[in-house]
């Protein structure tokens, strides 16, 4: 197996044609073609299968273009780490941030990336804190914004910030004004709620204080977009759990209402995370102490 190999079977898997990977490489589609096959002969896999309108990824071919990405991307940082100098904030890096967040600190990023790191690419992927946890550690992002990760070998965790989560409703605009009251968490039970997936991060704190609580939670709709939740609180299918920086970043905000949750009080720990395995590059490191302090701004 070789670079060349990896190369050209993501070009196909991205295209989805033998041809058009060809014409995007400026290579005979023949030699594309042995460049594939002798990786298949390799592995012993088959990892594409033909159909009319082109190729698809085999299950063996989708983790390992899984495992290419992460590849390329690492060949890609040591080309940039060994060509510049030792201290410099240059090259390329990939920041994976929850769709909350990413709504609050894209602009910023960006904006400080265009001032201060002409030099410097910045890649920003969304998902949620496990899918951003599994891209750290295969080497498809650089650094991460999770919240409430589970210790792991493969992860170094920093907590940046305890979030506490607040009962959301819709409010009237004659009931918008003033601090809400808070609400003590064995009253949960009285409403309905419109919660993640149970891979969602907030769901799984919130049911495991329920738990602890003996509170026996109304679960009315599970929906896993916290825009799509704050839109079906506001038109009255219920309401969510969220934290302050999560109603902040919707459009709707002004709409709703926040009643902190007490006795208990659970917040939601929004931590940094970066590979336990692989040294960061010098724009990595640039990166996690301009998003420290990016989150010192989130509304708490």
């Amino acid at each position: 197996m070789n670079l060349k190999q990896l190369e050209y079977f993501m070009h196909v898997a991205e295209l989805g044609s033998f041809s058009k990977a060809a014409m995007v490489l400026d290579v005979a589609q023949p030699a594309l073609s042995r460049q594939v096959r002798g990786l298949e002969t390799e592995l012993r896999q088959q990892l594409f299968l033909r159909n009319g309108r082109g190729v698809a990824l085999t299950e063996a071919g989708r983790r390992l273009f899984d495992h290419s990405v992460a590849i390329m991307q690492m060949v890609a940082h040591a080309r940039e780490d060994l060509g510049a100098s030792r201290d410099a904030p240059v090259g390329r890096v990939t920041i994976g941030l929850p769709p909350s967040i990413a709504r609050q600190l894209t602009l910023p990023l960006i904006d400080h990336f265009k001032r201060t790191l002409p030099s410097a690419r910045l890649a920003i992927v969304e998902g949620l804190s496990s899918h951003i946890i599994e891209w750290v550690t295969t080497g498809r992002a650089d650094v991460g914004l999770v919240y409430n990760p589970d210790a792991q070998p493969g992860i170094e965790i920093t907590p940046l910030l305890q979030e506490p989560l607040g009962l959301v409703s819709y409010a009237p605009p004659s009931k918008r004004r003033g601090a809400a009251a808070p609400l003590p968490f064995k009253e949960l039970s009285k409403y309905p709620l419109i919660v993640p997936e149970r891979v969602h991060a907030m769901r799984r704190l919130l049911e495991n204080e329920a738990a602890l609580a003996g509170v026996k939670l109304d679960i009315a709709w599970e929906v896993s977009s916290v825009p799509s939740i704050i839109e079906l609180v506001c038109a009255g299918y219920g309401h969510a759990v969220l934290t302050r920086s999560g109603v902040a970043a919707s459009p709707r905000a002004a709409e709703l209402v926040m009643r902190p949750l007490i006795e208990p009080a659970p917040a939601s720990a929004l931590c940094l995370v970066v590979s336990a395995t692989r040294r960061p590059t010098p724009l990595a490191q640039h990166s996690m102490r301009m998003l420290t302090d990016l989150v010192r701004t989130l509304p708490t």
